[in-house]
């Protein structure tokens, strides 16, 4: 028996090499935690105030993890040829997981909404919105950015048909607009949240109303660069009909991204910048 065939392994699973990505995106994390506190706190490091320089060495660190992690798991994937179909099915239940975990995320900012909304306190005045509050127009902005997300889907679905027929322009095409839609979102969002009538700090309504769109602003963010990863690779011709993990896991995370949204949009724009239970 040959030296190759006696470390071939007898499973189809995955049995991963040591990493020291893991521990390396935990001290990235600590460092921007703690860089986020000096930040709006305004605290002093050894004498010095640094500002939103407190949050570079997390962020940089974040960013060295993510590249270098990527790199390892796509050398796995697509060149040592790791992912069998069992470890396939191990993945897409550790993805289904974790968006199960991301809606419970959610569900604890919808429920601080509306615990707030329909059982308005003596703060608020009795009534949602809260008086002195001037809810944003739902049919502006958020509007716009509805269309822009629930167009995405259909581009990113777009992209996954074409991949599973082996139509790689169609992918790069689907994936391309897909990005470029993400961005628009968080453009017209940046851009709602400089021109809001409200600040962070004005309320409930206005603490739970940041809180909660900042939230899934920030994974469309997530999922923006997780398209763009796919965007890459698919350029470069990593994806195949029958092996595309990578790409149904962004896909599945951007569907997610989209309901989120129409929940926002329907009870939190919509529902909640309307009077309340209690008005008058």
């Amino acid at each position: 028996m040959s030296e190759a065939a006696a470390h071939k392994p007898n499973h189809p699973y995955h049995l991963v090499d040591p990493s020291p990505w893991p521990v390396v995106g935990a001290i990235a994390a600590g460092l921007f935690t703690v860089g986020m506190v000096l930040y709006m706190h305004d605290l002093p490091v050894f004498g010095h105030k640094f500002g939103l320089g407190s949050i570079l060495p997390g962020v940089i660190l974040i960013l060295l993890t993510m590249v270098l992690w990527w790199r390892d798991v796509i050398k796995e994937a697509e060149f040592q040829g790791h992912h069998s179909l069992v470890v396939q099915i191990g993945l897409r239940y550790g993805m289904a997981l974790f968006i199960a975990s991301e809606v419970m995320f959610f569900a604890a900012f919808f429920w601080a909404f509306f615990d707030s909304a329909l059982f308005p306190k003596a703060a608020t005045g009795g009534v949602w919105p809260p008086h002195g509050i001037t809810p944003l127009d739902p049919l502006a902005i958020p509007l716009l950015n509805t269309l822009i997300l629930l167009t995405s889907g259909c581009t990113v679905t777009w992209a996954h048909h074409a991949l599973k027929k082996g139509d790689r322009n169609g992918l790069i095409q689907g994936l391309a607009l897909t990005v470029v839609l993400g961005i628009m979102f968080t453009s017209f969002q940046a851009w709602e949240y400089a021109h809001a009538p409200f600040g962070f700090k004005d309320g409930i309504y206005t603490s739970t109303f940041f809180m909660a769109t900042g939230f899934h602003g920030f994974h469309v963010i997530i999922g923006t660069t997780f398209l763009i990863v796919c965007l890459f690779r698919a350029i470069k011709g990593h994806f195949k009909p029958d092996h595309h993990f990578g790409f149904e896991a962004a896909a599945w995370y951007w569907h997610f991204v989209d309901v989120v949204w129409l929940f926002l949009f329907t009870f939190v724009y919509i529902w909640g910048s309307g009077p309340g239970p209690y008005a008058g």
